[in-house]
């Protein structure tokens, strides 16, 4: 493990590390809430191999089940098992991808198993797997889990896991997580160990943060003189999966390396986006918030919020894209008079008015027909809606894993 620990570059344990790795090595359910960025993938995995390794029985030891929400995220979590696996096989199991590679993988008896819900019930139904050797469970970023209407695949697969007494040890991570945590219990939690490391939900604070107020059709060009006067790599978060291709399309138009992200393109696709953006190939990437948690990729000059986010907690990921282990980024968000209440929200919950900035490309001032308020008169604001999505849509998500 030093070895695998020296190899990607860790000196020392972050505070998220430092303070569950050693509850987790004694066998403690974990709930773990931290700031994006801040090495919560690394605070799991290197305990669950420990506990594997030291096993000298491997099959009645068991095995790890780590859920993630999203594709992006279960294959970045993958390869984080990978490096510090330490030998030992790790199965990703997720959507939009062939069954048969995934089939084998399972039989080979990975000791660790990375999937998305959905693909992992898919599988659980047609007898391909079975989860009766799983000894530690692993849910990162649990709230998002439950967020995209993945609770009832969740039932499912607790279903499917050695019925208690059976030890079973449940860590939950996440960059939020609710205060009331009754749905969690439900995940069979015994007297677990809460870690909150700093104040939570609140941006990097190396992330400089300002927003333009601006008409909604202004906001097409302004995107395109930020990005003509801006050198560096940029995440452009948009609403919809319509936008996003229509940004992505006059980006490239003006002349720009950009690629685009969402639900709608296949697996492939996908990777080939986040690959080609990791590597340089395109400066740009256009993304809805499937990307939000999904993306680690270092040195992410600038998050632009096109669209403000239907929640707080969206708006602390997507800005947590910049600014990653202590590195400096800039995240600049476009707020259209329809979209004050939301923008009086985030400043609220980040105890602050963000800064404003002025461009040629949109209007100086608010238009006649709404009124900015001062931060301390906005408790009257109707908060964001702590659920977005409709019940179609969650459904809908969670079938495709």
């Amino acid at each position: 493990m030093h070895a695998a620990l020296a190899a990607v570059g860790y000196r020392a344990p972050t505070p998220i590390q430092a303070n569950t790795i050693e509850a987790t090595l004694a066998g403690r359910d974990v709930i773990g809430t931290a700031q994006t960025g801040t090495g919560k993938t690394a605070a799991f995995i290197i305990p669950i191999v420990e506990q594997l390794r030291a096993a000298t029985d491997t099959a009645s030891h068991g095995s790890a089940l780590i859920l993630a929400p999203t594709r992006e995220l279960a294959e970045q979590t993958h390869q984080w098992a990978l490096r510090l696996g330490c030998g030992l096989r790790a199965a990703l199991v997720v959507g939009g991808v062939a069954y048969g590679p995934q089939v084998a993988a399972l039989r080979s008896r990975s000791a660790i198993i990375v999937a998305t819900p959905g693909r992992l019930v898919d599988h659980l139904e047609r007898g391909t797997l079975t989860l009766k050797d799983v000894r530690i469970l692993v849910l990162d970023e649990a709230d998002r889990m439950l967020d995209m209407g993945f609770k009832p695949q969740l039932d499912r697969i607790m279903r499917a896991l050695p019925a208690l007494p059976t030890r079973r040890q449940t860590l939950l991570f996440s960059a939020t997580l609710p205060p009331d945590l009754g749905t969690m219990a439900r995940m069979h939690l015994r007297n677990p160990v809460r870690v909150d490391v700093g104040r939570l939900a609140i941006p990097p604070r190396h992330a400089t943060q300002d927003v333009y107020l601006v008409e909604g059709t202004h906001k097409t060009p302004l995107l395109l003189s930020l990005v003509a006067k801006n050198a560096g790599t940029m995440l452009v978060f948009a609403r919809t999966k319509h936008r996003t291709d229509r940004l992505a399309r006059t980006l490239r138009n003006a002349g720009h390396s950009v690629q685009r992200l969402h639900a709608d393109r296949s697996q492939s696709q996908r990777r080939e986006a986040l690959d080609g953006f990791r590597g340089g190939r395109y400066r740009i990437l256009v993304a809805t918030d499937i990307a939000a948690r999904g993306i680690d990729v270092a040195g992410i000059e600038r998050v632009i919020n096109y669209d403000l986010p239907q929640t707080v907690e969206d708006y602390v990921h997507r800005v947590g894209r910049t600014a990653r282990a202590g590195a400096s980024g800039h995240a600049s968000s476009f707020a259209a008079p329809e979209e004050r209440a939301q923008l009086h929200a985030i400043e609220r919950h980040i105890g602050g008015p963000l800064p404003r900035q002025l461009h040629d490309a949109a209007p100086t001032a608010a238009p006649s027909h709404t009124k900015e308020v001062s931060h301390a008169q906005r408790r009257s604001v109707t908060p964001l809606r702590p659920r977005a999505l409709g019940y179609d849509s969650r459904q809908r998500r969670a079938r495709q894993g």
